[in-house]
């Protein structure tokens, strides 16, 4: 899990304008063709194992839940036994409570865990998509640009003249490469842009998720203190 994770970092992390000045050295678009490929078979591993996690993230959390309310009956349970005078009940019951609530404090701990990962996983594929949508427009623009200058070439070599290529001057075609420069600075803003409302909005879940648990905890002394009144 952490190579594959180290993998796609190294891919999202990639310096697109390097991949771009590389092509544009050798005079091919193989090297573009390769991230690709890399990003592409890294993102299915990403998806399976993110699949794998988000069902333990269920699992865990199914589990927690259910030691929880079984500790919760038991307190309850174990307040009536001491009010009718079953004492040695009373005390087994708070024995199977404590390791109850044990078990569910360890399911509690190795949900959040996972959610954890789950979430950062799910990131990472947003990521590296948007990376992968870029390359894969800045591919097409470059392979016209080489097409380009290769008619060019030819078009210079043989004294021909052509009518598509005539309104291209070399001025426009020596551009092209600043301008999809230009092109990766902008995708790349957006991508970090995005990439910090998710962790916004992931922040602001976990923050009201643990406000909903102290209410709760809160209601259940408020209601267990009014019923011992």
């Amino acid at each position: 899990m952490a190579s594959l994770l180290e993998k796609i970092n190294t891919l999202i992390n990639a310096n697109l304008h390097s991949v771009v000045d590389r092509a544009l050295e050798a005079n091919s678009v193989k090297v573009m063709d390769e991230y690709i490929r890399q990003a592409e078979r890294n993102l299915e591993a990403l998806e399976d194992s993110a699949a794998t996690v988000g069902g333990t993230v269920r699992t865990l959390k199914r589990k927690y839940e259910e030691f929880a309310a079984a500790a919760e009956k038991l307190d309850r349970d174990i307040d009536t036994l001491i009010l009718r005078g079953k004492d040695e009940l009373a005390a087994a019951a708070q024995t199977e409570l404590n390791t109850k609530q044990e078990l569910a404090q360890e399911y509690y701990e190795q949900w959040q865990e996972q959610e954890k990962q789950y979430q950062t996983m799910l990131k990472m594929r947003m990521q590296l998509e948007a990376k992968m949508t870029t390359i894969k427009q800045e591919r097409e623009h470059l392979r016209s640009l080489l097409e380009l200058a290769e008619a060019k070439k030819v078009t210079h070599q043989t004294k021909q003249s052509l009518d598509g290529l005539a309104n291209t001057s070399d001025a426009e075609i020596n551009s092209m490469p600043e301008k999809i420069r230009t092109r990766l600075d902008r995708e790349d803003a957006r991508l970090e842009m995005a990439t910090a409302n998710v962790s916004d909005q992931i922040d602001q879940a976990v923050r009201s998720g643990e406000v909903e648990r102290q209410l709760e905890e809160r209601r259940r002394r408020l209601l267990s203190s009014s019923g011992g009144e």
